[in-house]
């Protein structure tokens, strides 16, 4: 055994069995469902990871035929939150034992102008060693589709605009209610923590941010900084960044676009320049090569793929 292990997010794209309807008049043949379901194993086993993230879950019973079709994911322990009508939720998949989770959908603070999650969050306990286990949060937050009183073709352009406005402010009472989970998880404990999921913002967006908390300031006491750190997520993207001359992490293009909306984050615990850290990211790969710029190509990302680029981060763990 290695002490190396790989997490990964996985937007699976209006996962549904065959001939059963989704928001509302789509559905897929049997012969697309079955090449959907064989491309998800194959993108599994191409991202190698051993505890999976997903989200777009409209059918247990599909994803559960997905992992049938990879060889590194066949046998994993499986957690999901039950869908729920036209509204997709998330689930777990993972190598290592689940030894507990928990599903929430209302928000642990009032005070926000909304109540729950729109799709539930999924946290578990994971242990990925003996004697040594860590917790996995996944998360879908509100997309940027305008949150609308009428169909979409009866709308103005303001009307439009206005239903921007009020899903961004749905998304950030969700990123608010996210970062009190994260913080309870994390306040005065030493139990690693990795977020992962699709936010539906770049890693600057204030929801984003609002998710991870800010590093603190240089000038700060010691002991304000360490109280910042100790509920402060990292993201691997700027990780990555900082070791590679290059940035290509996109996860989705929309309208020539091309934006990171799928992010993995990690706790102090596993961020190297901690000097009490167990571990660190030793690596991040975005498997984006089937996304298309639809603004510049006639070709258009096949309906049995994702639209969304998968992400998988190396964890190194010292020794354990």
């Amino acid at each position: 055994m290695t002490n190396d292990f790989k997490v990964g997010t996985f937007n699976l794209f209006n996962l549904v069995s065959p001939e059963k309807t989704y928001y509302g008049k789509r559905s897929y043949s049997h012969a697309s469902y079955e090449q959907k379901i064989a491309w998800i194993g194959s993108q599994l086993d191409r991202m190698g990871a051993d505890i999976v993230g997903f989200q777009e879950v409209f059918d247990e019973k599909a994803l559960h035929e997905a992992l049938q079709k990879s060889d590194s994911m066949r046998s994993a322990h499986l957690v999901i939150v039950p869908p729920k009508g036209d509204t997709p939720s998330v689930a777990i998949a993972s190598r290592f034992p689940i030894l507990a989770y928990e599903i929430i959908e209302g928000f642990p603070i009032a005070n926000v102008p909304a109540k729950q999650f729109t799709r539930p969050i999924l946290k578990a306990t994971i242990e990925v060693r003996p004697n040594f286990t860590l917790t996995f949060i996944t998360a879908h937050l509100k997309s940027k589709r305008p949150m609308l009183d009428k169909e979409d073709h009866d709308i103005t352009l303001l009307e439009r605009a206005e239903g921007e406005v009020k899903a961004t402010i749905h998304r950030l009472a969700e990123a608010l209610a996210l970062r009190a989970i994260v913080m309870d998880e994390l306040q005065n404990r030493r139990k690693p923590l990795i977020l992962v999921g699709d936010l539906n913002d770049n890693d600057r967006a204030v929801s984003t941010r609002v998710i991870s908390g800010e590093p603190p300031f240089r000038n700060m006491p010691d002991h304000a900084k360490r109280a910042i750190w100790d509920v402060l997520l990292y993201h691997v993207k700027e990780i990555q960044s900082r070791k590679s001359y290059q940035d290509f992490y996109y996860t989705h293009i929309h309208n020539g676009h091309h934006e990171a909306l799928d992010h993995i984050m990690v706790s102090q615990e596993l961020v190297a320049e901690n000097p009490e850290s167990i571990g660190r990211v030793g690596y991040v790969r975005t498997f984006n090569d089937h996304l298309i710029d639809e603004t510049l190509s006639d070709e258009r990302v096949a309906e049995w793929q994702s639209d969304h680029a998968q992400v998988v981060a190396c964890i190194e763990l010292k020794g354990i």
